[in-house]
């Protein structure tokens, strides 16, 4: 189960969970790829990469935006629905050209939470504003 599934309080739901772009996995690639000439010393690189990767939850329930990142020890960003402000979107030319890019969740008073290396980032833009300024 995921930490997002168990961190759900009474009467909330997940929204959508954001996945990352598949050009964030490329330095998981790159330290196989040197795994050949380095006799398989970047393979311990490489799985860190893994583990890393596939230890980052991102989404939004019906409450608030949750990052949760971490395989052994587990850092979480969350924020609520009610105090967004701002979400906003950075992509440079790599980003535009691919389809990836950053999110960035702006609200009062609080730090920011930052979705890094999201798969279609005007999709997951869209997705948050709905749930957290829902048309009436």
């Amino acid at each position: 189960m995921s930490y997002i599934e168990e961190s759900l309080s009474d009467g909330e739901k997940i929204e959508s969970l954001f996945q990352l772009h598949w050009f964030a996995r490329v330095p998981m690639i790159i330290w196989i790829i040197l795994a050949i000439p380095t006799l398989g010393i970047t393979l311990l690189l490489a799985l860190y990469e893994y583990l890393k990767l596939r230890s980052i939850e991102q989404g939004v329930t019906n409450k608030r935006v949750i990052l949760k990142t971490g395989f052994i020890s587990r850092h979480t960003e969350e924020m609520k629905l009610n105090s967004i402000e701002t979400v906003e979107i950075r992509q440079g030319v790599m980003g535009r050209m691919f389809g990836f890019g950053t999110i960035e969740v702006t609200g009062r008073g609080i730090s920011d939470v930052v979705f890094k290396g999201v798969d279609e980032p005007m999709v997951v833009k869209r997705r948050i504003e709905s749930v957290s300024n829902p048309i009436a």
